[in-house]
């Protein structure tokens, strides 16, 4: 695959692209933004080797789409309709409902393999890619068997030589189990931080105290609003159902604190200790 268009060149098509190029240095990155400022820096951050348009897609071997879902949904038709019937395009994005649901009827609905890496960080922007972001993470594709065989096998050995692990699931599923374990912390980290910046007006010292537990708690805070806003519209009746569970446990533990039901406070932490064997096991 020696022409790479990069549609997105922030954390996740940045991240992307370097390790892609650093295996394959015969390749030409081309990067699509809106923004010429972000392809500027992007070219500066030798992230992509040349700049693109829509246009130019008809020459791709490979399309990464990594742009926020709701744009995704409102491009993605027409990113197939350019590509030759020899491209493959992959999106990166956090829901795939919506996203495959846009393309299902399409005429070259093969050529395109619906994607989600679970790699990043709560930084955006050319400057926040890095290299080896995807190494020994998890890479949710949905609908593989709509996908030609032959872009299957190219897509696989691409993803898997930048060492991500393939897990194959159907779009309901994957907006489903993703509310639970990337939404609803992100909504969680959001909420915990406007709780404590709306008290911070009235105690101006609240941030001295601030640990790294804080830090390390709110840190999804700092994700971008941009991003994050389609990808709750995009799956509502997933995340709502996983905040009604989530704010039933925090009542629960509320009404506990008032009954000074301690004890079950107790328990209740200590099952909870199990996480940390489902997340070594992860590790």
């Amino acid at each position: 695959m020696k022409n790479i268009y990069a549609i997105g060149v922030g954390l996740i098509g940045g991240s992307l692209a370097i390790d892609i190029k650093k295996n394959n240095p015969d390749a030409i990155i081309h990067g699509i933004s809106r923004k010429d400022a972000t392809l500027e820096q992007a070219l500066s951050l030798n992230l992509i080797d040349k700049k693109a348009t829509l246009d130019d897609l008809v020459n791709a071997d490979l399309v990464i789409v990594s742009i926020p879902v709701d744009a995704t949904v409102k491009l993605l038709p027409t990113i197939l309709d350019k590509i030759p019937d020899t491209a493959l395009v992959v999106d990166a994005g956090s829901t795939k409902v919506d996203i495959c649901k846009a393309v299902e009827n399409h005429p070259k609905r093969r050529n395109f393999l619906a994607m989600h890496p679970i790699a990043g960080t709560e930084h955006s922007g050319p400057t926040a890619a890095i290299a080896g972001l995807f190494n020994g993470k998890t890479n949710i594709v949905c609908e593989i068997e709509k996908t030609t065989f032959k872009l299957q096998e190219k897509a696989l050995k691409l993803f898997g030589d930048i060492g991500m692990r393939m897990r194959y699931m159907n779009p309901a599923d994957h907006d489903k189990h993703i509310a639970y374990v990337s939404h609803l912390s992100h909504i969680s980290a959001f909420m915990l931080g406007k709780t404590v910046i709306d008290k911070e007006r009235n105690e101006r010292d609240i941030f001295d105290m601030a640990g790294s537990g804080f830090a390390s708690t709110v840190r999804l805070a700092k994700s971008s609003p941009e991003m994050w806003t389609p990808i709750f519209k995009q799956n509502k009746s997933n995340v709502v159902e996983t905040l009604e569970e989530y704010i039933t446990n925090l009542t629960r533990f509320k009404e506990f604190l008032k009954d000074d039901n301690f004890e079950a406070i107790y328990t209740e932490m200590k099952s909870t200790n199990h996480i940390k064997d489902i997340l070594n096991g992860i590790n």
